[in-house]
């Protein structure tokens, strides 16, 4: 019965273990998320300034007749 309790501890403090390393990873891919989420915003309002610059440029070429 010892043994066996002993083995149960083990595997209730592996568990454990687990749990705190999934969550520490949480964390970090959260953090990295909202990392790669400001980095998208910041990129496309980049790409909506140089859409409005190829804008202004194009309305400065004279048309075909």
């Amino acid at each position: 019965m010892h043994a066996e309790l002993d083995t149960l501890e083990a595997k209730i403090r592996q568990v454990a273990e687990l749990c705190q390393t999934l969550r520490n990873e949480n964390i970090a891919l959260r953090q990295q998320l909202l990392a790669a989420q400001q980095d998208n915003k910041q990129l496309a309002t980049r790409l909506d300034t140089a859409k409005a610059r190829l804008q202004a440029l194009l309305e400065t070429l004279p048309e075909d007749v």
